[in-house]
């Protein structure tokens, strides 16, 4: 999960592979090719679209976590819901606590929680739980070449096919190996700028060709150039 709190930038319209969850304290609007909506809204995955957001909470959630099952019980299959009248008041200041302080009213309004271990759904096969723990190293400062983590490579480590891995991970994920592998790509490119490195540096460290490279993929998921996202984190 990612938290970020601020404004939305204007942004092209895109699609990812996180549920997002939209927190709005000032105007909000997101347009998709089933229409328009406003305020408090949860986005589901894969769904193209383009939000504008004057101030708030953004939360990037992945579908197959207990948080992102529980989003997704919520969607019921549409692509987009507002959940406006759940909420109270907004906060007056911006907030300076932890986020998940900060975010208890609209998960306890929601009836969700973020308190397990975000990777230990019971759904998931547990070769698929290792591999994700694995790749949840890469978030915590350990990042590993991309080249590590071929199909072939990793269904050898797990004793199986690479034919049975694809199929076993897309059917277990929602999403195939290479688009998620360049989703979590992205999120150690984040990770990488947010700790000083250039953009040029943090596509070299995530396997991108250069930082070209990196930033069309960035808007490609995000909607927004790599250099605005430099700003974003820079304001947070």
């Amino acid at each position: 999960m990612l938290i970020t709190y601020g404004a939305a930038l204007d942004t092209a319209l895109h699609r990812h592979h996180a549920i997002q969850l939209v927190w709005a304290k000032g105007d909000s609007s997101c347009q998709w090719s089933g229409g328009h909506a406003s305020g408090n809204l949860i986005i589901d995955s894969q769904v193209e679209h383009k939000l504008q957001l004057d101030e708030g909470w953004i939360l990037l959630v992945e579908p197959q976590c207990e948080l992102g099952i529980n989003l997704t019980k919520m969607i019921a299959d549409k692509e987009v819901v507002p959940f406006n009248h759940l909420l109270g008041a907004y906060l007056a200041e911006k907030p300076q606590d932890s986020p998940n302080e900060v975010l208890a009213p609209l998960l306890k309004a929601l009836n969700i929680s973020v308190a397990k271990d975000p990777q230990s759904t019971p759904t998931l096969d547990k070769r698929i739980q290792t591999l994700l723990t694995r790749l949840d190293l890469c978030l915590q400062g350990a990042c590993q070449k991309p080249a590590n983590w071929r199909a072939s490579e990793v269904a050898s480590e797990l004793f199986m096919s690479e034919s049975r891995f694809r199929h076993l991970f897309s059917t277990q994920m929602g999403i195939a190996w290479r688009p998620y592998l360049r989703w979590r790509r992205l999120s150690c490119a984040i990770t990488a700028m947010m700790s000083g490195h250039t953009a040029t540096e943090s596509a070299h460290l995530t396997g991108f060709a250069d930082s070209a490279h990196l930033s069309r993929t960035f808007r490609a998921m995000f909607g927004i150039s790599i250099q605005q996202a430099k700003a974003l984190f820079a304001s947070l």
